[in-house]
């Protein structure tokens, strides 16, 4: 990690940003994704052990991207998160792994088998997108990734069963934030998941060790992002396992 004074104060002006709730105009914005990745390693410091991660990517040939999430924020459903700690919480539906073995970096590269022999179950997902800053557009897309990819929060449901012979590609999902239209997706619009897996397990998870057991790996959003607000239920991912979160 480069121990540079761009790298510590931008960590210190999302972790600051994070603790009160304030919306930053903008940022020390990283230079190159490398920084980007440094300055995620810093935040991390400042919040604890990680729970899991967040890998995707725009399309079945993009390179991924990734960002730690902190346990701190991880919860199952049904769950009831408090509005007022959420400036602007956007919902995502997605689609989760739970890690049964570690994957620990290592020079030899992980396969395809490797780290589907180390995925105890799969999970129907919601995460809560959470921008530290007002604009987040405007901020750019180094910086978005320096700020854990908008994480704010994540709950998972119940295992899937007999998730290895899901069609995923052809699988629909449907979002509900009540009072309000459904949302509807179908698959994920970086193809195929274990891509992703393979990807963190090789690339984006080695500052952190790599991988371990008990973590969960949740691949993008099926449904694009929607905003919720005080008193909202929102529901996900119709024939699965429902997924539920409160804010209140």
């Amino acid at each position: 990690m480069a121990d540079n004074g761009t790298v510590q104060a931008a960590a210190r002006l999302l972790l600051d940003a994070r603790a009160t709730g304030t919306l930053l105009p903008g940022l020390l914005a990283p230079r190159t994704v490398a920084e980007a990745y440094d300055i995620q390693h810093c935040v991390m410091q400042g919040l604890g052990e990680i729970g899991g991660w967040k890998v995707g990517a725009p399309g079945p040939t993009a390179t991924p991207n990734c960002a730690p999430m902190p346990a701190a924020g991880i919860s199952r459903s049904p769950a009831v998160l408090a509005s007022a700690d959420f400036a602007a919480p956007f919902i995502e539906s997605e689609i989760a792994f739970l890690l049964g073995a570690d994957l620990p970096a290592r020079e030899a590269p992980y396969t395809a088998a490797d780290v589907e022999a180390a995925i105890a179950s799969c999970h129907p997902a919601i995460e809560l997108v959470q921008s530290r800053f007002a604009d987040p557009d405007a901020a750019g897309a180094l910086a978005n990734l320096a700020d854990l990819i908008r994480h704010g929060a994540f709950i998972y449901g119940e295992a899937i069963e007999g998730w290895q012979s899901l069609d995923f590609p052809s699988l629909a999902v449907v979002q509900t934030i009540e009072g309000g239209p459904s949302r509807e997706g179908l698959g994920n619009p970086a193809g195929d998941m274990m891509r992703l897996m393979l990807w963190l397990a090789n690339e984006g998870a080695v500052w952190a060790g790599g991988l371990r057991a008990g973590q969960i790996v949740t691949c993008g959003s099926w449904t694009g992002m929607s905003l919720a607000g005080r008193g909202e239920v929102v529901t996900a991912f119709a024939g699965l396992p429902r997924v539920v979160l409160r804010l209140e």
